[in-house]
């Protein structure tokens, strides 16, 4: 087998390590990419090929994290990961793991983690690598990665939420929220929605949005329903589709381009949060992105009695 190969057999296996050490779908391809490039010009031979391009992956993401942190630290309003619509790498035996950490809610939760804790976790809890790999791709000793990965799991035990609905009840609630979102049902989005339910968006200043947050089931029912309306009239479509492991939904404009994603966290039979990704920065590898401003004084228009 050549090195390219070798590469593209476990490319999305580099590319789930990187997007959940990062958050980020651009820039875990770059990593991925740049990763390759160090394959192709190593002059050695590696004894396991999976555990070289694992641990050049691993580096090269804790270094872009390090830079990344002082970006979010300075980012306008909540910061959320880019939208995640298919998880390119699959393995039976550890499908919970892998579920349960592309997650927004566990993306969230490990921003709390050191960058390398945060890379002992993902391949320690998420992937299952030993701790000899671990400690030669974060180059450090094993005794030191057992320190973070304890630290991390309880960081992470402490902030995880307790979501026990299964996928199948998941998706007929998730499905339900959306028709009455799309029917401007006022009485079937309370009944769907907690009474604590929040409506959080990230739109980094480069989007408009009502706030950065909503709160409370009257307010967030509110919301939603005023944008049902105008939000038809000017043709735009709601795509429900699974993002981060968990029901949610695209939007389009008219012409197909994107205008937002959601993700719905579900608790207890209702939506206990929903999080809008609506930056176009954190959009463009799903699709075309729209011009949001240009939708919105659209929608104003629309709003007026003709």
């Amino acid at each position: 087998m050549t090195r390219a190969e070798e590469f593209e057999e476990l490319r999305s296996l580099l590319f789930a390590i990187s997007y959940r050490i990062l958050g980020s779908v651009s820039e875990a391809e770059d990593a991925v990419q740049e990763t390759w490039l160090r394959y192709e010009a190593s002059p050695a031979e590696p004894a396991s090929a999976k555990a070289f391009l694992s641990a050049v992956v691993t580096r090269l993401s804790i270094d872009v994290l390090r830079s990344a942190r002082v970006r979010r630290e300075e980012y306008v309003g909540p910061w959320f990961p880019e939208p995640l619509l298919t998880d390119p790498y699959q393995d039976p035996e550890r499908s919970a793991e892998l579920a349960d950490s592309v997650s927004m809610a566990a993306l969230l939760l490990l921003e709390r983690l050191s960058p390398l804790e945060r890379a002992v976790f993902v391949l320690r809890e998420v992937f299952g690598f030993g701790f000899p790999e671990i400690a030669s791709a974060v180059e450090r000793s094993e005794a030191a990665c057992r320190q973070l990965a304890v630290r991390a799991r309880r960081h992470m035990d402490a902030g995880r939420p307790r979501f026990e609905a299964g996928r199948r009840e998941r998706d007929a609630l998730a499905g339900r929220f959306l028709e009455a979102f799309r029917d401007g049902d006022l009485e079937g989005l309370r009944e769907l929605l907690a009474a604590d339910v929040h409506m959080v968006g990230d739109g980094g200043g480069k989007a408009p949005q009502f706030a950065d947050r909503i709160t409370g089931v009257e307010d967030v029912a509110r919301v939603l329903a005023s944008l049902v309306a105008p939000f038809a009239r000017i043709g735009g479509a709601v795509q429900p589709h699974e993002v981060n492991g968990w029901p949610g939904a695209v939007f389009r404009d008219r012409d197909g381009k994107v205008i937002n994603v959601w993700t719905l966290e579900i608790l207890d039979g209702r939506i206990q949060t929903i999080r809008t990704v609506l930056n176009p920065d954190k959009l463009g590898h799903i699709g075309p992105v729209a011009d949001a401003w240009a939708l919105v004084r659209e929608t104003d228009l629309a709003r007026r009695p003709t």
